[in-house]
């Protein structure tokens, strides 16, 4: 049913708790004064992680892997699920194999399409009117890019049918740019609720920048980007790497570099600045307004300028949830990221009507299924 993920129970707090509220007060004292927005220092998670991780949930034909998943979406029919793969690794140029794969909830594949289509797909949405949409994430001058730019391919977002035929394309096919109609590794996209695209752009050393069109494409406005984009400030971003938007229209950017969310208005005007969902990757808001983020890098280096602020340290990889109805947004469940220690893991995430979460770990090239192991509290019963 819609809305399972809500858990409602009294907040714990113990020394690990007490410890992430300092690490974020020193993270929020270094940003320059934030106005007309508000950041808001992490308020301790419950202890306990009420999920169950299951793994080999995707059964797939003979010879074919997932690679990166880069997506995860429930179709309305509450009985599939839509996935972005990088077909079968990291990379889809040249390989001819469909990277958009449809299941059933046993994990069965019942449909795959978009093979050709997309050099290095990255972002990924599922509209009210049923459209699927795909961003190309390699930004110019990153070598995840450079192949599908030789082919002429990358720095545009396709909106498909869900038999895979092309409805529309954004930004000119392997150009990138920084203007009304280029965008350079666009990381993201959402549609509104009257039509308007949402888009992040871009993906790392891209154009730092949201971009906001009407359903026809036109140009609205840009917040952020420009020469030297890369910004702590508010408004500003360091690698957008995914972007959302809730039953009210509110805008939610992963502002990964800067590990915070930053929310607009469907306007574009801040909102917030939100430091509790650690450094966020992907992001899923569910049919009740729950925010599932995932963070698959807290506490590793990242090296290159100016990645000193961007490398999060003190703070645990895994999937933090909060409840959007709630104007704090406090984090209330945390599940720990598997695997430590070896390197980058949660990224895009999404979850099906029934509330199981869907996460991709990029240091495992695989899906992770979590169960919740215990009675929750959802949308206000049991």
């Amino acid at each position: 049913m819609p809305g399972t993920g809500i858990i409602r129970s009294k907040l714990t707090m113990s020394k690990l708790h007490r410890s992430r509220l300092i690490v974020s007060a020193l993270a929020l004292a270094a940003l320059p004064p934030p106005t007309p927005t508000t950041p808001l220092a992490a308020q301790p998670t419950m202890s306990g992680n009420p999920y169950r991780a299951t793994f080999d949930w995707a059964k797939l034909p003979p010879g074919r892997t997932l690679g990166i998943v880069s997506g995860v979406f429930p179709d309305p029919d509450g009985r599939h699920l839509w996935i972005l793969d990088r077909c079968g690794a990291n990379q889809c140029a040249g390989t001819g194999l469909d990277p958009i794969l449809k299941f059933d909830l046993e994990g069965n594949l019942v449909d795959s399409f978009g093979g050709g289509l997309f050099a290095f797909p990255h972002g990924f949405a599922l509209d009210a009117d049923g459209f699927l949409w795909v961003t190309e994430g390699g930004a110019h001058g990153d070598p995840r890019a450079a192949l599908g730019e030789s082919m002429g391919m990358g720095h545009q977002v396709f909106k498909l049918t869900r038999r895979g035929e092309v409805a529309m394309t954004l930004g000119e096919a392997g150009v990138h740019g920084d203007d009304e109609t280029h965008f350079n590794g666009p990381s993201g996209v959402a549609i509104a609720a009257n039509g308007d695209i949402w888009i992040a752009d871009g993906h790392r050393g891209g154009n730092n920048r949201i971009v906001r069109l009407r359903s026809d494409g036109s140009f609205v406005r840009a917040i952020g980007g420009g020469i030297g984009s890369e910004s702590r400030e508010p408004g500003r971003f360091s690698d957008p790497h995914d972007i959302k938007i809730d039953s009210r229209g509110r805008v939610y950017v992963a502002d990964r570099g800067n590990s915070r969310v930053q929310v607009f208005d469907g306007e574009g005007e801040l909102l917030h600045i939100w430091t509790q969902f650690g450094k966020p990757s992907g992001l899923f808001i569910d049919p009740n307004d729950i925010l599932y983020a995932g963070d698959g890098l807290s506490g590793d280096l990242r090296t290159g300028p100016p990645d000193p602020w961007r490398s999060n340290f003190g703070w645990e990889k895994g999937i933090r949830i909060g409840d959007l109805k709630n104007e704090q947004a406090w984090v209330t469940y945390f599940i720990p990221q598997h695997d430590m220690d070896v390197g980058p893991g949660i990224e895009f995430l999404g979850v099906d009507l029934e509330g199981r979460i869907y996460a991709g770990e990029i240091n495992r090239m695989r899906l992770v299924r979590y169960l919740p192991v215990r009675p929750l509290w959802i949308g206000g019963r049991r």
